[in-house]
């Protein structure tokens, strides 16, 4: 740091030679606040009597260039100026010292150029066509990743998620509603799975905190509380958003290849009665809708719907789905790889053993987390019912080890690092090789 400034330093002497080191050198070693912090105490001291009595010259913030204004030697209108040590430097080398700005990037710069399925999103379907638009959706999830970054994270996938899943908006006030109610019938079972979701992932951790898995699956049991008992926690004012919603966006009922036409309504049709309010394994499911969403009430609404829409079996006391699954899981891979499932078989593998939580989780059990996540844009795309085919595709990355080792069991105990993109592209083939009526149960399994 520069010598202090000697006891004679007055607004006068501004123009005192400068000290050896230069400015560029005060620049590198010295920050703009500690070089301002120096000069206000110093100028605070021994600061000249003035007879404008204006608060811009007596607060303390402008001290440091007072003296400067003061002196007979500034002519230059009253600007942000260099530091006192600086005061003899001429202007023209003080412009060659000071650095270059870089220029702003703009949203319109290279390099950020949005993809097809930005594009999509961010426009909507050509022409109106949601049926068509959802078709190319699909199309560019499976032909072109999500972009995201190393972590995961991309801005636009809970988009993505939310349209897929065809979820409308979700009132705030609503989720809030629930979180104020206070503890649910399950909260000490929550308490007693919240703390171990996903321990060991670091990115998990550093993003979703304990609270917040606590908060929405405390408002989810409260949700399906409400459901199993008859009751209704729902405001005027939510009702009248999802009436809204009905005027304006009227939903299309399609014809099924059955010629059967499904009935169309904003609840699930589920039969709430045998479904249990919390089981454990529900916080591994939620995670990776609290990780990529952007708010706690997105990831209320994605997985409240996923749970009693897509796989209400899964919730249900005996956990009924989960084990149809797990049955499915040893038919399919039976089917495709009779070698391994005979060899597994022989040893008594079955996917009730190691599957269990694969099945339930769709994989989330399973790191990394960012491949967990590209994973999912595949199943809410072509439907999560393929994450038996997933699982059926990571026994077959592990064929080789397993038929190699006297054990299977312990290979079995964790799963290869999911390699979404491996295990998609495994999957597609898988699917032409599974017949009709045993790909619609896995079709129903869940249900």
């Amino acid at each position: 740091m520069a010598s202090k400034p000697p006891s004679q330093f007055s607004p006068s002497n501004v123009t005192v030679p400068p000290s050896p080191r230069t400015a560029r050198t005060l620049r590198k070693f010295q920050s703009h606040q500690t070089l301002y912090s120096s000069y206000s105490s110093i100028s605070g001291q021994q600061q000249q009597p003035s007879n404008d009595s204006s608060p811009s010259r007596t607060s303390g913030l402008d001290s440091p260039f007072d003296a400067r204004a003061q002196s007979p030697t500034a002519t230059r209108p009253r600007r942000r100026t260099r530091s006192n040590s600086d005061a003899s430097v001429t202007a023209s080398s003080a412009v060659h010292q000071t650095p270059k700005r870089p220029a702003r990037k703009t949203g319109s710069g290279i390099g950020l150029k949005r993809s097809s399925l930005e594009n999509l999103l961010r426009d909507g379907p050509p022409n109106g066509d949601v049926s068509g638009g959802l078709k190319e959706l699909r199309y560019l999830v499976l032909s072109s990743r999500v972009d995201a970054d190393s972590d995961g994270m991309s801005p636009y996938r809970i988009y993505l998620w939310l349209a897929l899943l065809d979820i409308p908006p979700l009132p705030t006030d609503e989720y809030l509603s629930l979180v104020h109610r206070g503890r649910s019938p399950a909260y000490t079972k929550i308490r007693n799975d919240t703390f171990r979701t996903l321990a060991t992932d670091p990115l998990f951790k550093r993003r979703v905190t304990e609270a917040s898995l606590i908060r929405l699956l405390n408002a989810v049991a409260w949700k399906l509380h409400d459901a199993k008992t008859g009751t209704t926690s729902s405001r005027p004012g939510s009702r009248r958003r999802e009436l809204e919603l009905a005027i304006d966006t009227p939903p299309v009922i399609a014809e099924e290849p059955s010629g059967e036409i499904p009935e169309v309504s904003f609840g699930p049709p589920v039969n709430f009665s045998q479904t249990a309010v919390y089981v454990q394994g529900m916080n591994v499911l939620c995670a990776p809708f609290l990780y990529a969403a952007r708010s706690e009430v997105e990831a209320f609404a994605l997985f409240h719907y996923f749970i009693t829409k897509e796989c209400p079996g899964y919730i249900r006391g005996a956990m009924d789905g989960v084990h149809k699954g797990l049955k499915l899981v040893d038919r399919c891979l039976e089917l495709v790889e009779p070698k391994l499932a005979k060899y597994l078989f022989s040893k008594g593998m079955y996917a009730e053993l190691y599957a269990f939580p694969s099945v339930l989780t769709l994989c989330a059990c399973t790191p990394p987390l960012p491949e967990v996540l590209h994973l999912w844009d595949f199943l809410f795309a072509y439907g999560p019912h393929l994450n038996i085919l997933c699982i059926v595709a990571q026994l077959i990355r592990m064929r080789d080890t397993i038929l190699k080792s006297p054990s299977p069991n312990k290979v079995l105990r964790s799963f290869l690092p999911l390699n979404a993109k491996e295990i998609i592209a495994l999957t597609v083939l898988l699917v032409r090789d599974i017949p009709d009526d045993l790909y619609q149960e896995m079709v129903d399994h869940a249900k």
